[in-house]
């Protein structure tokens, strides 16, 4: 007499047991993960050749969710540059530099955006192919501008009261000064690949950055200086 066992095989078992669900995702978690996998995506391929298929595999979303947040793909294209420079501006404002000497202050300033750009490669390479369009897309966004002001705000009142204080020079713009500090930080980043070919030198190397960066204070310094001739 054979007697069979009563306790269910190993695959049996797997088989009863309910497949584990994903937690679900409030619509915020959602809308940010959709930022985050487009970020990647029109970085990497712009916005042309961005795909709406790619974007929802990171996400672990479906193209309703996509079109339900945000309604078109050059829409979230928006809202991905709004995001993008979302964080460096939040950033900038969290910078405690407006009690310190101006020069240090504006020289930090250039500290903050250097390293800023450095860590973001995404926002450098959603910069660089929204200059190639003539900023079509940033245009669309009043959101963009309202963040700028406030930076270049910071930066005046650096500047005022260092020429007040016969510190800095009298003749300075503050956004012909901004610029100057934003592409000094970035310069070296947008044109990475061709200068390290034209000159055999790879400017991706930490030491070498750390020299330029090291060379891009000393002249700023230099030319907010009150001392410096013009």
């Amino acid at each position: 007499m054979t007697y069979r066992d009563s306790a269910p095989d190993a695959a049996g078992v797997k088989r009863q047991a309910s497949p584990r669900r994903r937690p679900r995702r409030s619509a915020e978690q959602s809308r940010q993960e959709i930022l985050r996998a487009a970020t990647a995506e029109f970085a990497t391929h712009g916005l042309a050749g961005g795909r709406i298929s790619r974007i929802v595999q990171k996400a672990g979303t479906n193209p309703r969710m996509i079109y339900e947040h945000f309604g078109s793909k050059s829409a979230l294209y928006v809202a991905t540059l709004e995001n993008a420079l979302a964080a460096l501006r939040a950033e900038e404002l969290t910078l405690d530099v407006e009690h310190l000497d101006p020069l240090e202050g504006l020289l930090q300033l250039f500290d903050f955006m250097n390293g800023h750009f450095e860590r973001d490669g995404h926002l450098v390479s959603l910069l660089r192919a929204e200059n190639g369009v003539k900023a079509r897309y940033m245009k669309k966004s009043p959101r963009i501008h309202e963040m700028s002001s406030p930076v270049l705000a910071m930066t005046e009142r650096l500047l005022n009261r260092g020429i007040a204080e016969g510190k800095l020079h009298p003749d300075i713009d503050p956004l012909r000064l901004y610029v100057m500090i934003a592409a000094l930080s970035q310069f070296h980043l947008t044109n990475v690949h061709t200068l390290s070919s034209m000159f055999d030198h790879d400017l991706s190397d930490k030491d070498w950055r750390a020299k330029r960066r090291a060379d891009a204070r000393r002249m700023l310094a230099s030319y907010l200086s009150k001392d410096t001739q013009r």
